[in-house]
């Protein structure tokens, strides 16, 4: 969860909530062709919010997508009330979080186990984090040489990144007007929490410089954890994923637009692995699973997950089944 309000550039909010109310099927998000139903009743296994949701396929392009879509002021609530930084500052499980996100020990483990957030890559010019939360990103990113600059629409977590020195705007991707184009756009777990995934790329590449990249991380929808883990899996995460991609769906619809030199790879991190674990054994319907947030649990169960199911979680990646989408694509010139 990197994100508070990551998706609300979306503002097709208001019509999927009419669309639910209406008792409409959903279309697909992507080409518009009917849907069919892959997985139901499905409930919101981390925080506990309230609804039952499906998990519709296309029949056309085979993008699956999350159905009913809350309305856009429904969803904002769901986020500052229940999502990432809601202020949380103190506590043993903040304190513990934020000595191990700064200490070489982390970046170390990023190497090992896969930076699926992009906190390792270096680089120069202007980087926007989209979806910034408190700015633990922009501290990543202004160490390894970028001028790092956030986008957030909690302004809780927002003025959290300020106090840290950082530029954050509070403001939906698609109105954004910067005064100066990007060098990267920063799309770290954000592109499966719009309703709109196209127009969310359009307005990357629109504040992209020349030759500009976007870099993106999401869950895989042919991971074969989530066979395995069942309604268990920590990234059916409804209703907050709206939108579940394949590599083949992100692949095309970054080239419908526009994006060149589409590097793709996978990774699988243990931190997920260990949150599908204790939400098989924990998670009760309209209850926060709160043992995800027990520090000695859960990086107990990661370092073991680590240590004894790296063979079979690098054999799923090579054969494309990882969890985690992790994408480079150019801004063509």
């Amino acid at each position: 969860m990197n994100s508070s309000l990551k998706n609300l550039n979306a503002m097709a909010f208001p019509h999927a909530g009419i669309q639910a109310a209406r008792g409409e099927k959903s279309v697909c998000l992507l080409c518009g062709s009917p849907t069919e139903v892959v997985t139901s009743g499905l409930t919101d296994n981390r925080l506990g919010t309230p609804g039952t949701y499906d998990i519709f396929r296309c029949v056309g392009c085979g993008f699956e997508q999350t159905f009913p879509a809350p309305s856009l002021s429904e969803l904002k609530n769901l986020y500052e009330v229940h999502y990432n930084f809601g202020g949380e500052k103190g506590t043993a499980y903040a304190r513990l979080r934020e000595w191990f996100l700064s200490s070489p020990m982390y970046r170390f483990w990023l190497a090992l186990d896969g930076d699926n957030a992009f906190f390792t890559r270096t680089g120069a010019g202007r980087l926007l984090d989209v979806g910034c939360n408190e700015g633990r990103g922009l501290q990543a990113y202004r160490r390894n040489g970028f001028a790092a600059e956030g986008l957030d629409l909690n302004a809780n977590a927002a003025q959290a990144a300020r106090e840290l020195g950082y530029t954050v705007h509070e403001t939906p991707l698609e109105e954004f007007r910067p005064d100066a184009l990007y060098s990267v756009v920063v799309l770290s777990n954000v592109l499966e929490h719009t309703l709109d995934p196209k127009r969310m790329l359009l307005d990357a590449a629109r504040i992209l410089e020349s030759g500009g990249q976007v870099w993106i991380s999401c869950p895989n929808s042919r991971s074969w954890l989530r066979r395995f883990f069942g309604r268990s899996w920590i990234n059916w995460h409804v209703p907050f994923h709206i939108g579940h991609f394949s590599s083949r769906n992100l692949q095309e619809l970054l080239m419908e637009t526009g994006f060149t030199q589409i590097r793709m790879r996978q990774c699988t991190p243990a931190a997920w692995v260990t949150s599908s674990i204790i939400v098989g054994l924990f998670a009760r319907s309209g209850r926060a699973t709160r043992q995800l947030r027990n520090p000695a649990l859960f990086a107990t169960i990661m370092l073991l997950v680590r240590a004894f199911l790296f063979p079979i979680l690098f054999i799923g990646n090579r054969m494309g089944r990882g969890d985690c989408l992790i994408v480079t694509a150019g801004k063509a010139s």
